[in-house]
């Protein structure tokens, strides 16, 4: 079996009186797409942060291609550049176009000549669907879901080992949510490396590897999604996809999000 592309062992958080992660665990494998899932509060979004180290582990170790990125020393500008990072708002820089946004990462840490960051960027911008005529335009100028693509693009351009995408559709109205997940899902076919955090399970049925379901800080249980989602060995598994349920339970809705 081949050794895992990223490993997560018992990853602890507190801020304040709140301990937000309660020794999660995970592992992936190169070209697996991974989504997690769990109510707010459960610690789904820290547990991205600590893989790049945006957020320091309280405990737990962080492997990435065999390499630890927790260990004391480790150098985050390296560890950086090869996770990508896609956020839920976006976090373009207004002041830059959306080719500009692109652009600068490859100039600045891969150190790339402005013609070689400029063919990169223009390739990654059109590979998710954003057109020449929207290079130019300045973040305020795109609608959500060109800027969340912009930011796709961006993540994509460096070339990352991974890529982490933390609700990247809860920010954006839902007639724009089907054009950034048909982007996922390319990058899924692809076989690009991607756990993401999401409540679209509609797209974790379509092309996940596996769900992981977290509640209270920890990984309460994993599986296909075949598995998870129609027999989950949990009770509060259970409970929270029934909530999911009732919460699109317009026939077309609950297609939609891909429940039973």
């Amino acid at each position: 079996m081949s050794e895992d592309l990223l490993r997560v062992e018992g990853l602890y958080k507190r801020f304040g009186d709140k301990e937000v992660l309660k020794g999660a665990s995970l592992s992936m494998k190169k070209g697996e797409t991974k989504v997690i899932i769990g109510p707010s509060g459960a610690g789904k979004s820290t547990l991205l942060r600590c893989i790049n180290l945006l957020v320091r582990p309280d405990a737990g170790r962080v492997f990435l291609d065999g390499q630890e990125v927790t260990a004391r020393g480790a150098k985050l500008h390296i560890i950086r550049s090869q996770v990508g990072f896609v956020f839920q708002q976006f976090n373009l820089f207004m002041h830059l176009t959306a080719l500009q946004n692109v652009v600068i990462g490859l100039k600045k840490v891969k150190k790339l000549e402005e013609s070689q960051a400029r063919e990169r960027a223009v390739r990654a911008l059109r590979d998710v669907g954003i057109g020449e005529e929207l290079f130019g335009r300045y973040p305020a100028q795109l609608s959500g879901g060109q800027q969340q693509r912009v930011a796709i693009a961006r993540a994509v351009a460096m070339e990352p080992k991974i890529i982490l995408l933390d609700e990247p559709t809860s920010a954006l109205d839902p007639e724009l949510i089907g054009e950034v997940l048909r982007v996922m899902e390319q990058l899924a076919m692809a076989k690009t490396t991607m756990l993401a955090v999401t409540h679209e399970i509609g797209f974790a049925k379509k092309v996940a590897d596996e769900i992981i379901f977290m509640d209270d800080g920890s990984v309460l249980e994993a599986g296909p999604p075949d598995e998870l989602l129609t027999r989950p060995a949990h009770e509060r598994t259970r409970r929270f996809l029934s909530k999911i349920s009732e919460l699109y339970g317009v026939q077309d809705r609950g297609e939609r999000h891909g429940l039973p």
